[in-house]
């Protein structure tokens, strides 16, 4: 039989009672050996630990931090600091509380996200990433968010971190699953024809997903989907697999509990719970499940684990007592008049968890098949709707998040209904509120619809809900991580003396005189890093410009593209003077400053047409760099021209001159305070446009890309913004990927460096997006020996 393809079939070991309402979530343990940890609608994470005697758990402790229904979990590996490892949950108060493995309360609280927190998921070097219904992911590092993902349209059901550095997956009710490397989208995955809810990793290069279509996929990284496995009939809530192995486990709103090998659904439990929302698999091939009636129970192939006869009748005449509503198509149509009797139950089933329903007595009963027993276990009686109750919690979706209820109501006969969604734990007054205000109707209604939900949902309520909710319009008392952002006290670099400035392809003379053409170390072979050389590199103290300039040859460009530019735009003799008397201004560092007439001559200029504009942009360049121009261009009042100007320059389909000297004139904005500022508070922005760039073959783009993000590292550098830090690895990451240049590398690299350096956090997040395996090949560039250096002393930080 089927069934016996890793062993026996699976049976009940025990049954677990301890939460007051669903089990929404399972994670095996590390500590004690072979326990494991559930978290509930009741608010509440219990650790389970095995108990040596029988072949029960103990719950060994009961955490709470939660203010609301507590909806996943998981285990954050074993550090310096907690040997034994972190407890992460995630609840529908938008937080996550880590707990250590032996107190109650959280050692800390995680906030950020501004819906339900539904999906966690932990890798190497203290990353954890979280899923939310706010349509985002988030990467957060010990007790910061170091990224937020964002992309999906819809709630994030399912979250994972692969085996491979900086990976990451998201599955949405947006029906994708996509795939994120330092902390950017690389693959949209497309097939799934309802919510994504759960994913599980077979391997580097391989991974599993389950969603509401009741289909289980599986995927290469690559983009392809291999197989696609049918046998639930309803909503697969979550997935696991075994371990060293392809085999896996699922559960759904079908009741079942289902043990897929080698690519069959080898066996089929049912439960007497409609929604088997959760399951995990522990490392002695135990599976453990968590379900709607609050009840956690685990199944065993051991025979010496397997629970005593008296306990599996018990739990047989708890799932035969069982009522099955025929609404949920879980048994296909079912037509009461048609069933056969009793008798149909005397020919033996075809395959393991097939389903027979009989007519007794008026009577309608449902019957599986268990191949491993040979006989049909009775699995509930079929009733007749059951009119107004209560759906089991939290059952009905509504724009991909779940509710207890979604009402229909129809504000007038002829009019469109509206949707209602709404939780037990929500006030009903409010949510009318909210109802009306959404879909513009009429205030009047208030009362009329509060009443509604009043009378719909009586004697519906869940335990104490007042405790520690924040205040629904202002959020009051929320800490938003990352928002302080404390940039505005960055020290502004000596404008003047240019020290430590490169000048572009150009090699700081320092580095070539220290290491004499020793034939082995010039290979990067069997040489410490810092053997013989000091680091010269990072971290670095001042922005790097790019100064050079030949003014003859701007002007004369302007002057040969002002006679194709039409009459409006065309400038006069006497604005192209006063362009010559700005270049020699900033060129030859004179005391004189330029006048507020010579701005704005400046200006009309850059705002030319695209493709004659680019003079004018290298006069821009060269000028921003004066401190009084730099004054005038970012400062408060008119800096958001300036960017939007210089950011519609970095479209990657625009002219590649333009775009290069923008990024120059954004990196030559460093050079001052009131630039600085500028380009912290505008961070997020441009460097979104900028990396676009990456794209491009032309190295002089790639040597300025990298310069921006430099810059931007020497002023995160000076101030603990470790969301600045995470975006800047991000970028380093992913134009290390691509550029050819070293020198390009080569300011990486530097930039790299001086990010990391000095702050422990930053180190963990390098590593965790896999930057140090990136960097490794340039250990051993011959040519220039900067670049073999630095790289070296960044890996020595790694």
């Amino acid at each position: 039989a089927m069934a016996g393809a890793g062993g026996g079939a699976y049976r009940l070991r025990c049954s677990l009672v301890g939460h007051g309402q669903d089990v929404r979530g399972l994670t095996s343990g590390l500590f004690p050996h072979g326990a494991f940890v559930s978290v509930s609608r009741d608010r509440t994470a219990r650790l389970w630990a095995p108990d040596g005697l029988n072949r029960g758990f103990t719950e060994m402790h009961c955490m709470s931090g939660h203010s609301n229904f507590v909806s996943c979990v998981c285990i954050i590996p074993p550090s310096d600091l907690y040997p034994r490892g972190l407890i992460a949950t995630g609840g529908n108060d938008h937080n996550i509380c880590i707990f250590t493995v032996d107190n109650p309360a959280p050692l800390y609280v995680l906030k950020g996200h501004k819906n339900t927190v539904c999906s966690l998921s932990s890798g190497k070097f203290g990353t954890l990433l979280s899923g939310s219904w706010d349509t985002t992911a988030k990467v957060w590092l010990n007790d910061r968010c170091m990224m937020t993902l964002q992309g999906h349209t819809a709630a994030i059901w399912a979250v994972k971190i692969l085996p491979e550095q900086g990976l990451m997956l998201t599955g949405s009710a947006d029906k994708t699953i996509k795939l994120w490397k330092a902390g950017r989208c690389e693959r949209t995955f497309t097939g799934h024809e309802d919510c994504v809810r759960g994913l599980a990793i077979l391997s580097e290069t391989e991974f599993l997903s389950c969603a509401n279509d009741a289909s289980v996929r599986r995927w290469q990284i690559s983009g392809e989907c291999l197989q696609v496995y049918y046998g639930h009939t309803n909503y697969i809530y979550s997935i696991s697999v075994f371990p060293q192995c392809k085999d896996f486990v699922t559960t759904g709103e079908d009741r079942s509990l289902r043990i897929w090998k080698r690519g069959e659904c080898a066996q089929t439990i049912r439960l007497p719970a409609q929604s088997v929302w959760c399951c995990c698999v522990l490392d002695n091939g135990d599976i453990v499940v968590g379900a709607s009636d609050g009840i956690i129970r685990v199944f065993t192939e051991s025979p010496e684990r397997t629970a005593s006869a008296e306990e599996i009748q018990a739990f047989e005449n708890e799932l035969s007592q069982a009522s099955i509503d025929p609404k949920t198509g879980d048994l296909g149509d079912i037509n009461a008049d048609d069933l056969p009797g009793r008798e149909h139950l005397k020919d033996s089933g075809i395959r393991d968890g097939q389903t027979r329903l009989i007519k007794d007595n008026g009577k309608v009963e449902a019957y599986q098949w268990s191949v491993s027993e040979g006989r049909w276990i009775k699995i509930g009686d079929v009733v007749g709707s059951s009119g107004a109750t209560q759906q089991t919690s939290g059952k009905v979706l509504f724009e991909g998040k779940e509710y207890d209820y979604v009402f229909t109501i129809d504000v007038n006969e002829s009019g469109p209904s509206y949707k209602l969604p709404y939780n037990i734990t929500e006030d009903p007054w409010l949510t009318a509120y909210n109802f009306l205000q959404k879909n513009d109707l009429n205030p009047m209604f208030l009362d009329q619809v509060a009443k509604f939900i009043i009378d719909n949902t009586k004697g519906q309520t869940l335990g104490n809900t007042t405790t520690q909710f924040s205040d629904p319009f202002t959020g009051a008392g929320r800490y938003v991580p990352g928002s302080s952002s404390g940039s505005n006290t960055v020290p502004a670099a000596d404008p003047f003396t240019g020290a430590g400035h490169y000048v572009p392809r150009s090699v700081p003379n320092a580095v070539g005189s220290v290491d004499k053409a020793d034939l082995y170390t010039r290979m990067g072979a069997y040489k410490s890093p810092a053997a013989k050389t000091e680091n010269i590199y990072f971290p670095k103290k001042e922005a790097v410009t790019f100064d050079q300039a030949n003014p003859t040859q701007i002007l004369g460009k302007l002057k040969e593209l002002n006679g194709s530019a039409s009459e409006e735009q065309k400038l006069t003799e006497d604005d192209l003077i006063i362009l010559e008397k700005i270049l020699s201004t900033v060129c030859n560092t004179s005391a004189e400053t330029p006048t507020a007439q010579q701005l704005q001559t400046l200006w009309k200029a850059v705002n030319w047409p695209e493709d004659i504009v680019f003079p004018a942009l290298d006069i821009l360049r060269l000028s921003i760099r004066h401190p009084a121009v730099n004054e005038n261009f970012c400062s408060e009042k008119d800096h958001v021209q300036f960017i939007i100007l210089l950011l519609k320059f970095l479209n990657p389909k625009g002219k590649q001159a333009n775009q290069l000297l923008a990024l120059r004139a954004l990196c030559n904005c460093f050079v001052s305070q009131a630039g600085q500022k500028l380009m912290m508070q505008q961070r997020d922005e441009i460097m979104t446009q900028a990396i676009e760039l990456k794209a491009g073959s032309n190295k002089n783009v790639h040597i300025a890309l990298a310069t921006l993000t430099l810059n931007y590292a020497v002023c995160l550098h000076k101030v603990s913004n470790i969301e600045g830090k995470a975006q800047c690895l991000s970028v380093i990451s992913t134009v290390m990927e691509v550029v050819q240049d070293l020198e390009a590398v080569f300011r990486l690299l530097v930039a790299l460096g001086t990010l990391i350096s000095g702050d422990t956090n930053a180190v963990q997040l390098a590593k965790s997006l896999g930057v140090d395996s990136q960097i490794k090949k340039y250990a051993s560039v011959s040519e220039p020996t900067k670049v073999s250096e630095c790289c070296r002393f960044v890996l020595n930080l790694l």
